[in-house]
């Protein structure tokens, strides 16, 4: 395993608050392995990223999720040091420096395109970074040693990048960028040009090497079953703003967003009114009182959304069905191996209502073909109650 310690290249000391730190010193046991303070970034009139405060913990695994032209990829930037903030500062353990240039900072990056040298073998590519640092040669061979049994290429190292397969380069590329021990690794969609098997079983190697190695990740993804899969917390972007940082199972089942349910898996949603009279429900459009997961709102609210998961909506036959129902009728039903999926109509949605039926429940086969009188119904824990009445789902510019 590799041992990892601070940068092997020090970083000019520069003030920060009348004082002189240096770049790459470490902080406290509490201090954020990265934090942005009111960092934004502006392309003359456009803002690619809105004044952002965020703390990354020493340490974690932490995921920027979102569609293209998000912002998620220029704030990956500015941590790196390719480009500079318009407004505010970034530190790292501690030490502000978001004045340093990117060879200067205790971090390394991963991109998508494997970058390796063509007619380098996999042992001399892993060794680049620490022999442009002037590594002793002793200490360069046993830390790309161990770099490589970190990625479990150990028996490659002779071989030229061309005879690896694409997930084999893109180790060899983590590889690389962990041999330098940095404070930070950063991770620009690596996984991204690789096949969908690949991809989910490098997703698994990649959170093992994280576990192993205990240097902070963050990494950038717009695939929402890659960020849900490795990382500790995910934060979900939308035109250069954090809508939601939580860990997965947060931002999934209490989505703070339409946005944020609507771009995380499957969503119903419901528009609804408030009944001050009766905490705890809403009436929907068909005049349905339901209940909800209880949130504060803003005084005088009146319209919201309602949001139910496709999993969380029980079939019924409308004879059985318990109180609060929607009465529905089935479209189309969809085998899809795990589960059957089943598309509805009611008069208290404007959109079909997906449903995912893992059993049989209390309906038979032929309930669930098309063209049947059904009822919808959830348990109210499972409802999540969106301040917002309508879509706020932006389109993104690149």
């Amino acid at each position: 395993m590799i041992a990892f310690s601070h940068s092997d290249t020090m970083a000019e000391p520069l003030a920060v608050d009348g004082h002189e730190t240096s770049g790459t010193s470490p902080g406290t046991a509490d201090t954020p392995g990265i934090e942005l303070r009111g960092v934004s970034k502006k392309y003359g009139q456009h803002t690619a990223v809105e004044p952002t405060e965020l703390e990354i913990r020493d340490g974690e695994f932490f995921c920027l999720l979102g569609p293209s032209g998000c912002g998620k990829t220029t704030t990956l930037s500015l941590i790196g040091g390719f480009v500079a903030p318009t407004l505010g500062a970034i530190f790292i353990q501690g030490q502000r420096v978001d004045r340093l240039p990117p060879h200067k900072r205790n971090v390394n990056t991963v991109f998508q395109s494997y970058a390796l040298f063509p007619h380098m073998t996999v042992r001399e590519n892993v060794a680049f970074g620490l022999r442009m640092a002037r590594v002793d040669r002793r200490e360069t061979a046993t830390r790309v040693s161990e770099a490589l049994v970190l990625v479990g290429l150990e028996e490659f190292g002779d071989r030229m990048p061309a005879q690896l397969s694409g997930g084999q380069q893109q180790r060899v590329a983590v590889a690389r960028a962990l041999v330098r021990r940095p404070a930070v690794l950063l991770l620009d969609e690596p996984l991204g040009a690789l096949d969908l098997k690949l991809r989910k079983r490098l997703q698994v190697e990649l959170s093992l090497i994280h576990r192993e190695v205990g240097t902070t990740f963050v990494y950038v993804t717009h695939d929402q079953e890659e960020a849900m899969t490795m990382a500790d917390r995910v934060a979900v972007l939308n035109v250069g703003k954090i809508e939601q940082i939580g860990v997965p199972e947060e931002i999934y089942k209490r989505p703070r967003s339409r946005f944020v349910a609507d771009f995380i898996g499957e969503s119903n949603f419901f528009a609804a009114t408030v009944d001050d009279g009766a905490k705890g429900t809403v009436v929907l459009a068909d005049g349905t009182r339901v209940g909800h997961a209880g949130r504060e709102l803003n005084h005088g609210t009146k319209s919201v959304t309602l949001m139910v998961r496709p999993e969380s909506i029980h079939l019924f036959r409308p004879q059985n069905a318990p109180p609060g129902s929607l009465a529905a009728r089935t479209i189309q039903t969809a085998f899809l191996g795990s589960h059957t999926r089943v598309a509805t109509e009611c008069a208290a949605s404007q959109d079909l209502v997906l449903i995912a039926v893992h059993s049989k429940g209390e309906l038979e086969t032929e309930v669930l073909d098309a063209d049947k009188e059904v009822a919808l119904w959830w348990k109210p824990d499972d409802a999540v109650l969106i301040e917002e009445a309508g879509s706020q789902k932006k389109e993104a510019q690149e």
